[in-house]
């Protein structure tokens, strides 16, 4: 007899959650009880038209956490903002897991591995709300994500010696959507000498550390620091992208890295090089193939240089990235919901196999 689906909740209809959401109405391990989002009209609107499937699934969307909480779900698939409202998201996560409710999701990214990031309160207060529900947190994604911890770990497991891990996104963001991500948070289209808010001292620690971290801890060391670098091409002339207007001059491509530092050498290291238009910087890294690719380096032996090229018959590499991202989400839900309270994260996790996706072909 099969067991009975879990039943779940969608919090967040954006560019990561119509994705997770659409898995969730299709795949037969899951049942969707509720969906709520931010955004005023769609609320009231059935979750098989937010996820852009020719389906009604008679879930409509609500406008709080309240209305979902309310459902007694077994999990809740988190895919709000969580770059620019950490403290909120945080406090919606606490809100859940009081509440008895395992919580799989994108944000907020510090507690994919928050020892040694987040400040110890903050650690605290998630795992006493987790706690007092019985529940655990699972905070995933695809960088921080599975190209930072999950791959680099397993070719790691392969080698008799290791002097270094570099992880590398390399992505032409030209036809990536996120307006508030391009221009609020990474600032291209700012004036050349503006420090974006991902640029601020402690950001980009805070942001990756987690992955810097959980490298650090599945090679059994410990990071002494951690150090930032950046820096910005401006635009040749104006031109238009996905998010909006880049005019001449202002930042069209960044490159930026985090280095994990261990005895005065960078042990573990994120890198990423981020263009708005494929002929900006020809002397940074270039993905192996197409507009976007993860690249995983281990010096060592044996050595190896791996990219990860992702693709979808619905869009390109942009879109194919978060679908990879809301993949490992809902697919890590039966391991979450099966491990003890607290925060999880890949390191406690079963290895994940893709369990429950195969269709076979298609007709």
């Amino acid at each position: 007899m099969a067991p009975s689906p879990t039943r779940v909740v969608q919090v967040a209809t954006g560019n990561a959650g119509r994705l997770t959401l659409r898995q969730l109405v299709t795949d037969e391990r899951f049942e969707l009880v509720g969906v709520s989002t931010s955004t005023a009209d769609r609320v009231g609107v059935d979750a098989g038209t937010l996820a852009g499937l020719d389906v009604t699934t008679g879930v409509a969307a609500v406008g709080s956490l309240d209305e979902l909480i309310a459902l007694h779900p077994d999990v809740a698939v988190y895919c709000a903002m969580g770059d620019t409202r950490p403290v909120e998201a945080t406090k919606d996560v606490c809100r859940l897991l009081e509440a008895g409710i395992d919580v799989v999701g994108s944000a907020p990214g510090t507690l994919q591995y928050p020892w040694g990031t987040a400040p110890d309160r903050v650690i605290e207060k998630v795992e006493a709300a987790a706690e007092a529900g019985g529940a655990s947190l699972y905070i995933t994604g695809v960088d921080p994500g599975f190209a930072s911890d999950l791959l680099p770990l397993a070719l790691a497991s392969t080698c008799q010696r290791i002097e270094q891990i570099r992880c590398y996104e390399l992505a032409d963001y030209a036809t990536y959507d996120g307006a508030e991500v391009m221009f609020d948070l990474m600032g291209f289209g700012q004036p050349i000498d503006t420090v974006p808010m991902l640029f601020l001292p402690g950001v980009l620690a805070l942001a990756w550390g987690t992955a810097i971290r959980m490298m650090a801890a599945g090679l059994g060391i410990e990071v002494d620091e951690i150090v930032e670098r950046w820096e910005v091409e401006p635009a040749p002339e104006s031109y238009d992208i996905a998010a909006g207007r880049i005019e001449q001059g202002t930042i069209a491509a960044m490159k930026f890295s985090i280095s994990g530092i261990v005895a005065g050498h960078p042990a573990v290291v994120v890198e990423h090089v981020t263009r708005t238009r494929e002929d900006l910087r020809p002397d940074w890294a270039h993905p192996a193939a197409g507009g976007g690719a993860y690249r995983v380096e281990i010096v060592g032996e044996p050595s190896y240089t791996v990219d990860v090229v992702p693709s979808s018959e619905h869009g390109d590499h942009n879109h194919a990235a978060i679908v990879a991202a809301c993949g490992r989400i809902v697919n890590a839900i039966p391991d979450v919901v099966a491990a003890p309270p607290g925060i999880r994260t890949t390191l406690d996790l079963p290895l994940p196999t893709g369990r429950g996706t195969y269709v076979g072909p298609r007709p």
